[in-house]
């Protein structure tokens, strides 16, 4: 099952209209840190947002998304807000323009934090389309416009957000480990060593970045040196506004970020379009996701640029890939139907005659409206040579099929 990649680029800056209204956030009285509970879904972060007093929102943690964006314009219209501005915003594949608008004296409420007379894009369409690759209903990204203000504590394990009080945070223990980061536009980025063979490290430039479900993903033509590996699959490997975005999927040999050394990396690779600004992507190389990050507790310290790991028990896990060719996203009401979207050429799932379009009525015997879309994609993942029977729908015709699990990458 492939991971996606959320994210967009401003064409513009935000009106001084909009960086001049106040963005007060308030923990409750005497508070110095805040706890937020998050669910992972499918490796996003996703925390719940009161709205405006009312609607209760469910939103992605994003640190590479420079603003925080609702993607359901239909909640704004029906509350009557009125937008202060359209923007054309520039899609995921660099090229495509896009409309969202500013909305402005926003209420969010977050567990204990409350943030008043906030500005917000809103999208003109759900371009991201998080349900059917969360699984679950997503309504907007909470982005780096929001975390700014605060010393970010993410506990993977535990799935709480901390926020401190930049006044009152102490460094954490000798325990973590201290990164310097460079913050642009309020943006993390991490220096890592990356490992392409023998003779071939290279030292890359990465985005820290929360929005993204992947491990990592690698812009190919951004260093001359950077080498596809051996075995790849040409795929679509992400979407994000304004559609797919095709490249390749392998595994890298390793990457060290500062004294922590990973080993076989299942990695995205992507040329960026030629006619691509470099200063959108900030000189970066790639991107680094919560596949990597999950296996730490992180510390974002954006004032003193440092960034601060601690190695969990899950840092040693292995790098597990999808073993049946098919990607699959949710539909339905309530996202418990599932249709293949994607089958690699040469899978199990191909060689089967699975198809796009096919929607996923049981897997092993077990009806899958009783399954989320995290527990259909481990099933896939199991050991080689696992016997998988699928019933499938195409159209009227009931299908049913079987096959053993193989390692693709």
């Amino acid at each position: 099952m492939k991971h996606f990649l959320l994210s967009m680029v401003l064409l513009i800056s935000l009106s001084s209209e909009a960086n001049s209204q106040t963005r007060d956030l308030h923990m409750s009285k005497g508070q110095t840190k805040v706890n937020i509970p998050f669910d992972f879904q499918n490796n996003f972060i996703v925390v719940s947002v009161l709205f405006n007093n009312f609607f209760p929102l469910k939103f992605i943690l994003d640190t590479g998304a420079e603003h925080t964006i609702l993607t359901k314009r239909e909640i704004t219209d029906l509350l009557r807000i009125n937008y202060q501005r359209e923007f054309k915003v520039l899609g995921s594949d660099m090229q495509t323009e896009l409309t969202a608008y500013l909305a402005s004296g926003i209420r969010m409420q977050l567990g204990d934090l409350t943030a008043r007379n906030r500005s917000i894009l809103v999208l003109d369409e759900d371009y991201f389309r998080f349900d059917e690759f969360a699984g679950i209903d997503v309504h907007g990204i909470l982005g780096a416009d929001f975390l700014r203000r605060f010393i970010v504590k993410i506990n993977y394990r535990k799935q709480i957000i901390t926020l401190y009080s930049p006044q009152h945070f102490s460094k954490p223990s000798s325990k973590y480990e201290e990164l310097p980061i460079e913050i642009v536009r309020n943006k993390p980025y991490v220096w890592t060593k990356a490992r392409f063979n023998s003779d071939t490290t290279l030292n890359l430039k990465l985005l820290y970045d929360t929005g993204a479900s992947l491990a990592a993903l690698l812009y190919t033509d951004t260093h001359p040196d950077m080498q596809l590996p051996e075995s790849v699959i040409r795929s679509p490997i992400a979407i994000g506004l304004g559609g797919y975005l095709e490249g390749y999927i392998g595994r890298l040999p390793g990457m060290d970020i500062g004294s922590f050394r990973l080993q076989s990396i299942i990695t995205n690779y992507q040329d960026l379009p030629p006619s691509v600004d470099s200063t959108y992507t900030n000189g970066r190389n790639g991107i680094l996701g919560n596949l990597i990050m999950q296996r730490f507790i992180v510390v974002i310290d954006y004032f003193a640029s440092k960034l601060y790991m601690l190695p969990t028990r899950a840092f040693r896990k292995k790098f597990d890939y999808d073993r049946s060719g098919m990607t699959l996203v949710a539909a339905g009401n309530n996202l418990n139907q599932y249709r293949v979207l994607n089958v690699i050429d040469g899978s199990p799932a191909d060689e089967v005659g699975i198809q796009s379009g096919d929607l996923l009525r049981r897997i092993n015997g077990v009806p899958t409206s009783l399954l989320s879309l995290g527990n259909i994609i481990h099933k896939l993942q199991k050991k080689v040579g696992k016997r998988t029977r699928v019933t499938l729908k195409r159209g009227d015709e009931k299908i049913k099929v079987q096959f053993r699990l193989r390692k693709l990458i």
